[in-house]
């Protein structure tokens, strides 16, 4: 029998936390990746939608932008306060671009909504 000591029981058991946090990181970030990716081909659609004015098709472009600046950080390293602060900020540009649609009377669908407009 092999007698294993306290020292080695708990070194062992945070490393198989620490793995354990590994993977459960990398699964939040593929499905924060995904989501954000999804969240760029809906804004690229309103940016590229011929009924919308320029200015606000420009301010979609903008969020298209910023999205894609998201993953590109989301990709490279992951804290959770810094993209939890870009997500606030995303969240606040589509509130704007949204607010202004509705503003000039513009019938669009909300992002996340499906739509049979031109990509």
């Amino acid at each position: 029998m092999v007698k294993i000591s306290r020292n080695r029981m708990i070194i062992q058991r945070v490393d198989r936390i620490r793995r354990i946090v590994r993977i459960d990181t990398q699964k939040i970030r593929q499905d924060m990746l995904e989501n954000l990716q999804e969240l760029f081909y809906l804004a690229k659609k309103h940016a590229q939608n011929s009924k919308l004015k320029v200015p606000q098709r420009q301010k979609w472009v903008r969020i298209a932008s910023y999205v894609a600046q998201v993953i590109n950080s989301l990709t490279k390293s992951f804290d959770e306060a810094e993209i939890t602060k870009e997500l606030e900020q995303l969240e606040k540009m589509i509130h704007e671009a949204m607010a202004e649609e509705k503003s000039r009377g513009t019938k669009e669908p909300s992002p996340g909504t499906d739509s049979s407009e031109e990509t």
